[in-house]
């Protein structure tokens, strides 16, 4: 396969048609090998617009939803993330080109070796994984959490984990229809903004 022409049609018809404009977030999809970051026997769906399955009834999502993901959160090159959810190697790999620091929540030993080594083989130096079966991190606050999972609301354990004028992004709701919602802490308060529709598995 051609791997760069793949990329190339990756972002050309998967991510720009999904409003994805952000120049920064589209160099890192074209200079970052996703298909290192796939499961071997899946590498040739790497660039297929779908959920890869993992295991355990774990997903890996689809690189429209991640380049997404990472637009509306709008990262900052001095800002601290935490990336919670299964499956999230190739988005801790894009967000660590976008902010200083990564931090990933892993319930999965296995998995979280695997992101590991392949963090390492791709010379990416900025993302520590925790394991960790919990929404908590040891690292908090964050100016940024993606949570690639969804939940019937946002949860207070991840909102506690923001620092003031922190985003969070995550999808809410029940099925048919789930939203992408990103959260803003303002002091005691939350502005709460739906950016797009999407289904995602609950954590």
């Amino acid at each position: 396969m051609d791997w760069e022409k793949a990329r190339y049609f990756l972002v050309e018809q998967q991510i720009r048609p999904w409003n994805v404009l952000d120049s920064a977030v589209l160099d890192r999809v074209l200079n970052t090998r996703r298909e290192d970051f796939v499961p071997a026997d899946k590498k040739e769906l790497a660039f297929v617009d779908v959920e890869l399955p993992l295991g355990n009834g774990q997903l890996m999502l689809a690189p429209k939803v991640e380049a997404r993901l990472l637009q509306e959160i709008q990262l900052k090159a001095t800002e601290k993330l935490l990336i919670v959810g299964p499956g999230t190697a190739y988005l801790a790999a894009l967000a660590a080109g976008l902010c200083a620091q990564v931090f990933v929540l892993e319930a999965c030993a296995d998995q979280a070796a695997k992101l590991t080594a392949a963090l390492k083989a791709a010379n990416i130096k900025n993302v520590i994984v925790e394991v960790s079966s919990s929404l908590t991190s040891q690292q908090a606050p964050f100016d940024a959490i993606i949570a690639a999972a969804s939940f019937t609301q946002v949860p207070s354990e991840l909102l506690a984990q923001l620092k003031e004028e922190g985003r969070l992004i995550t999808v809410v709701g029940e099925l048919p229809i789930m939203h992408a919602v990103v959260v803003s802490k303002k002091g005691a308060e939350q502005a709460v903004r739906e950016v797009f529709d999407y289904n995602l598995p609950r954590i």
